[in-house]
């Protein structure tokens, strides 16, 4: 089965590398898929392919929700750029004999935009909206100590006023420590899936086959619209725990990322554990247009026997186009 995962993984990278040559950067659609959840991940860089154990893992690599020990639940909300909103929940439970599954949700709204046309280009007084979600179902099993796989199906949707596109996708991912101490390596292929294409009743117009003299009248005819990829991402990382004595434990990660509609890309990161209650986080991202640096912060306390409240933050830099900021509150049980 290990065999098995890591040739799935290895070949669709070669396949993302050989349609990469003939694909322009930016040429796919469906980009809120490409905004990472999980405010502790992402104020490490996004170098989390190795290192996401918990409910994000469905974002990153599913064989990270192996990880799970019996339940959690999480809610994440990112202030994008441009007044955009996003927000994330998922929820992930382990069964015995079984695995883990994990059920998630990501919604992002652009908020009311005013109508303008040809005649009135200063405003018709009506609005429309743009959002994008996606729902998915994550299977993630532990096959022995070393070696976890999971995958997930997404039901995809994007709405542009009275105009509409969905389809589905799915991701594979795997996790494997490598046997000296805790190093690892995530490897996860995100957005499988066929094209996707908008139609609508806006698209819809009347047609004159004769103009001048046409005695049968308009006929109804559907203006085309091209179709677009989603936004296939191959990555494979490194994570390492290092033990600096005293309930104090810093986690060093490294990642290589493949996506379908732009250059090579790298990220770095790293936190500092104490106590498993107090966190601090930093990383760099590598060879992205305006985004780089990013730092983070967490806390984890618990609630009762059973229950653990965790808080995490991250704030981003975004270059020219400022920063953003993400919270995410989560629970284990």
């Amino acid at each position: 089965m290990k065999r098995l995962m890591i040739s799935v993984l290895l070949s669709a990278l070669l396949v993302s590398s050989a349609s990469a040559e003939f694909t322009k950067v930016g040429s796919s659609g469906a980009q809120f898929l490409k905004i990472a959840v999980g405010s502790r991940y992402q104020a490490m860089g996004e170098a989390a392919a190795a290192t996401a154990d918990d409910v994000y893992a469905t974002f990153f690599n599913p064989a990270g929700l192996a990880e799970i020990g019996n339940g959690a639940i999480s809610f994440t909300k990112v202030d994008y750029l441009l007044d955009i909103d996003l927000n994330y929940v998922g929820f992930a439970k382990y069964f015995d004999d079984v695995g883990v599954l994990g059920l998630s949700a990501t919604m992002l709204s652009a908020g009311d935009q005013e109508i303008t046309t040809l005649e009135q280009q200063d405003g018709t007084g009506e609005y429309y909206t743009a959002s994008s979600y996606a729902v998915g179902v994550t299977y993630a099993r532990q096959l022995n100590l070393r070696f976890s796989f999971g995958a997930s199906l997404k039901y995809i949707a994007e709405r542009i006023h009275n105009e509409r596109a969905e389809g589905f996708a799915v991701d594979f991912g795997t996790l494997v420590y490598l046997g000296y101490r805790s190093l690892r390596l995530g490897m996860a292929i995100s957005n499988m899936g066929p094209e996707m294409k908008f139609s609508g009743s806006d698209l819809i117009v009347q047609y004159y086959d004769e103009p001048d003299d046409d005695p049968t009248g308009p006929v109804s005819a559907e203006l085309k619209t091209t179709p677009y990829d989603l936004p296939l991402l191959f990555r494979i990382g490194l994570a390492y725990d290092i033990d600096l004595g005293y309930k104090s434990v810093m986690t060093v990660a490294g990642e290589l990322k493949h996506p379908n509609d732009n250059v090579q890309q790298g990220a770095f990161g790293v936190e500092y554990a104490f106590d498993d209650n107090f966190f601090l986080r930093g990383g760099y991202k590598l060879n992205y247009d305006e985004e780089g640096l990013t730092a983070g912060a967490g806390l984890a306390t618990d609630l009762s026997k059973s229950t653990r409240l965790v808080i995490d933050y991250a704030w981003q830099d975004f270059g020219r186009l400022q920063s953003t900021q993400r919270f995410s509150v989560g629970f284990t049980f």
